[in-house]
């Protein structure tokens, strides 16, 4: 029974690979991004056909139930990105922020011309 869970589990992981990969292919997704995710798969991957590791990492750190430290290593990842997308979105805002005032300067620019150009001809 146990084999059939991890088989299923890097069953998931490989699939979950596979996702992200084809995800770059059809451009949506970026490959600075794609990185961190093939990077993820990967260590799925590795964990889930190498129990030992998660056993080992448990029995290190002093974690009586391994199957938790899985959960609180993906609460970490799930923060970690949270974080980064998080400073990646302010940088956008205020980019946007920028290019709106650009725009709005000249399109102000744009009228002044205008106006002057009406004013030359009239």
């Amino acid at each position: 029974m146990r084999a059939d869970i991890y088989f299923l589990a890097a069953l998931f992981s490989f699939i979950f690979l596979l996702m992200v990969l084809n995800f770059v292919r059809r451009g949506r997704l970026k490959e600075q991004y794609a990185i961190l995710w093939i990077f993820f798969g990967l260590i799925l991957i590795v964990v889930s056909l190498r129990v030992e590791i998660i056993d080992w990492l448990a029995a290190l750190l002093g974690v009586v139930y391994p199957p938790s430290l899985l959960f609180l290593l993906g609460i970490i990842f799930c923060l970690s990105l949270i974080v980064h997308l998080t400073v990646v979105v302010s940088r956008l805002e205020e980019r946007v922020v920028r290019l709106t005032q650009e725009i709005a300067l000249l399109w102000a620019e744009v009228g002044e011309g205008a106006k002057r150009k009406e004013e030359a001809a009239g």
